[in-house]
């Protein structure tokens, strides 16, 4: 196409409030902006700005042509984004922190002897866009709003129950009311929800602890600190090496976890990933006679 470059000059002027704007943003001068402007109003023999006090605004033909470049432009940086990921054998993975740690970290060497691929991972919870953060998918919990646009995969039912440390456990048995809790401000109703599903009266106790995340929250309780509700996915590990007991079983939260993408034909490494994914999250359903 000829006068590629003068169109993404444009493109970028379009975008600016001036041309000097526009030359701070592609690293050029002034004098070239307007060059490259000029060149393409004589090219279209279309004025496409007029000067307004110190502002340059698009004239009618300028606003059009701009509606057509912003297209232009965003699907070529789509193809370049999706040509990346096309010629580079590894997945762009974003996964709940605590998940990650806890859970999806130690079974990734798995995935990679089997099929060759690396998973890059990225962590935060909650809301997502999969585009904007050039991701193949995430893992989440589904206590947000999901966009309708997204296709999404159910991994597994979410149970949650108290945990703790065998020794602590010992120390408190029987007596409900030394039971010392364990909060995370990220899941700050997890010990109230539990209560009120189960008839267990908790008592309001002194020494109860609040942690700024999750993930502390089970270390502590795997540490012998006192007692967290955990989610079976974060704490089947500890659990089946003892070092946790979760003396009154799961029970269902209400909530999964999900795997969300956006293409529903995907590279074989992401159907790869996402068989993977499902059959190891399959495995994370309590059998809670062994738990008793």
């Amino acid at each position: 196409m000829r006068h590629l470059k003068s169109f993404h000059v444009f493109h970028i002027a379009a975008e600016s409030a001036s041309y000097s704007e526009a030359a701070d943003k592609l690293h050029i001068t002034h004098g070239a902006v307007s060059k490259q402007i000029k060149q393409l109003e004589s090219s279209l023999s279309q004025a496409l700005f007029y000067k307004k006090g110190r502002r340059m605004h698009l004239t009618q033909e300028g606003e059009l042509l701009k509606q057509y470049t912003n297209l232009a432009f965003d699907a070529l940086e789509t193809g370049i984004n999706k040509l990346k990921h096309t010629n580079n054998n590894y997945l762009e993975v974003s996964c709940e922190p605590t998940l990650t740690m806890r859970w999806l970290m130690p079974r990734l060497s798995d995935f990679y002897q089997k099929f060759a691929v690396d998973v890059r991972l990225s962590t935060a919870g909650g809301p997502v866009t999969l585009e904007e953060a050039e991701l193949s998918m995430a893992i989440r919990r589904d206590d947000f709003a999901i966009p309708a646009h997204y296709q999404t995969q159910t991994l597994v039912d979410e149970w949650v129950g108290p945990v703790m440390s065998p020794q602590y456990w010992h120390t408190i048995r029987g007596d409900l009311d030394n039971l010392r809790l364990l909060h995370s401000e990220t899941r700050a109703q997890a010990w109230s929800d539990w209560s009120t599903a189960t008839d267990h009266t908790l008592h309001l106790n002194p020494s109860n602890q609040q942690f700024q995340h999750f993930y502390f929250c089970l270390q502590a309780a795997a540490d012998g600190l006192g007692a967290a509700i955990g989610s079976y996915p974060l704490v089947t590990d500890d659990i089946n090496n003892g070092r946790l007991v979760a003396p009154f079983g799961f029970m269902p939260s209400g909530h999964q976890y999900v795997l969300l993408h956006q293409n529903s034909k995907r590279e074989q490494k992401a159907q790869l990933f996402q068989q993977w994914l499902a059959a190891q999250m399959s495995l994370c359903i309590p059998d809670n006679d062994l738990q008793l």
